[in-house]
Parts: structure tokens; C-alpha cells; sequence
């Protein structure tokens, strides 16, 4: 399936007055950001609404109240246009344990309608990258969890997507296969991928991100570039690390040292 994104239209991603209620909680409460042809990183403490954001971006969840537009398709009223560019590796990957590592990325492929010819290539180049060679024929069912992130990986990007949305991506992954990923994401982004990434490794967020996004109780508490963020007074010259903990709340180096002291 092909799909024309017109050149006027740079906002690939754009949450608009987002919110997913539950009973008097607000997992997500009011998010406002757009997402152009960039590496964006979403972080936020465990419960802050990162997952439940992604999942509302992708169509695993309906939002209880406004919109989300891929591409320029709105993932509730045009969900088959918005599906079609995008690609999803969850926090959890979910995959089919009695298939092969071949089977179930060439599944994914045939999902997406890739001809053969073009699938068998990015097939190739896929195992290569993330050394799945000598496991290819190998039930998933056998996989480690980092191997069925390389799976899952693959999976997402055989089709080759104009979003690219991952959770926690790096978790599980060795450090010659991380290392692989954060070119590869770098590498997609210049060919003009939207990469859309939640991670809890803020080295690496800093190291990679065009621009970054902090959640904290469902709202949005910074959004910008790193020289954008450290522009502020408060924020001058800091790493994203303090900035983020400021923002959650999360600086426990006086309890740390207190601990310390007394033990």
C-alpha cells in the first residue's frame, strides 16, 4: 500500500487536546505537541502516560477525548491511512511464538502487500543488521527477550514506515545491537522517517534527540530542543538528566546521601 504525505506538510505527528480518562484518573490530560521529520524522544517516570500516549498515537487505544493525526490521517476516522505509514515496536513485543524469526517478518511484510522482490531485500539487509542470520529458521518461541526485540524490530521496519514509534526500544537489546539501532534511527531520519521513541536511558535520549518531550501526571511539563530547554534560567547549562528531575520530581540525591551516612 502507497500512500502520497504531500511536501507541504512537515508535521508528521500532531496530538491535539489529547486526553484517556480512567474513571476520575487522567492518564493523559490535555497533550498538545506535533512531531515533524525529526528524532522526537518522549520521557516521563513509570505512570506518567508514555505508553498510554504511544497507544493512543498508533490505534491501540481510543482517546476519550481529541485527536491524533499521522501523516495527516486521523488514527480514529481514517485508521487504515494512518496504519499504513506507520510502524510499532511496543514496550513489550508481541509476537507469534510457533513461527520462525523468517516467518513471522516476511508475515509482516505480506500485511503491509510488499512485492516479493522488494521484501526479500529489505529481508537481507534486516537479518544483517540485527545478526539474526543463524537464528532466521529458529522458533521465536526459543528467543531471549532481547532476540524478539530484534524481531519485533525487523518486523516494524520491513515495510518500510514513514512513522516509526518505539517504546523502550534499546531494553534488552546487547550493546553492538543497541549501538546498530541508534545509527539505524539516525540513518532513518535523514532519508525522512519520523522517529517517535520513548526510553528511560537519558544519555542516550540526550545523545540522539532533535527534540524532547517530558510527561509527568499526564501533562506535558517540557517540550523543545536541548538549546531550547537550556535557555530557560533555571535550566541553564544542565544536563537533560537534572532538567528531567526537576521536572518529575525524582531528585533524590539527599536521601541518597543521607542513606549513605547513616549506613
Amino acid at each position: 500500500m502507497c500512500l502520497h504525505i504531500t511536501k507541504e506538510s512537515k508535521i508528521m505527528i500532531e496530538a491535539s487536546q489529547l486526553c484517556k480518562q480512567y474513571g476520575s484518573l487522567a492518564a493523559v490530560n490535555n497533550l498538545n505537541l506535533h512531531v515533524e521529520n525529526e528524532l522526537f524522544v518522549f520521557l516521563g517516570p513509570n505512570g506518567a502516560g508514555k505508553t498510554t500516549t504511544i497507544k493512543m498515537m498508533t490505534g491501540l487505544l481510543r482517546p476519550s477525548s481529541g485527536s491524533v493525526k499521522l501523516g495527516g490521517f486521523d488514527i480514529v476516522t481514517q485508521p487504515l491511512k494512518a496504519k499504513a505509514i506507520l510502524g510499532l515496536v511496543p514496550d513489550t513485543p508481541i509476537l507469534y511464538d510457533k513461527l520462525t524469526a523468517r516467518e513471522f517478518i516476511t508475515f509482516m511484510g505480506q500485511m503491509y502487500g510488499i512485492d516479493r522482490g522488494t521484501m526479500q531485500k529489505r529481508l537481507i539487509n534486516l537479518v544483517e543488521l540485527f545478526d539474526l542470520t543463524d537464528r532466521m529458521d529458529d522458533l521465536i518461541q526459543s528467543f531471549s527477550h532481547g532476540m524478539k526485540q530484534k524481531v519485533a524490530l525487523a518486523g516494524a521496519l520491513i515495510h518500510d514506515p514513514k512513522i516509526l514509534f518505539l517504546d523502550e526500544p534499546t531494553v534488552g537489546l546487547d550493546p553492538k545491537s543497541a549501538r546498530n539501532l541508534k545509527d539505524l534511527l539516525r540513518g532513518l531520519v535523514k532519508k525522512g522517517t519520523t522517529v517517535f521513541m520513548s526510553t528511560h536511558i537519558l544519555e542516550i535520549a540526550e545523545a540522539m534527540c532533535d527534540r524532547v518531550g517530558i510527561i509527568y501526571e499526564g501533562q506535558l511539563a517540557a517540550y523543545g530542543t536541548m538549546d531550547e530547554l537550556r535557555q530557560k534560567p533555571e535550566w541553564q547549562g544542565q544536563s537533560l538528566e537534572d532538567i528531567f528531575l526537576q521536572l518529575t520530581g525524582n531528585d533524590d540525591a539527599q536521601e541518597v546521601a543521607k542513606f549513605l551516612e547513616e549506613n
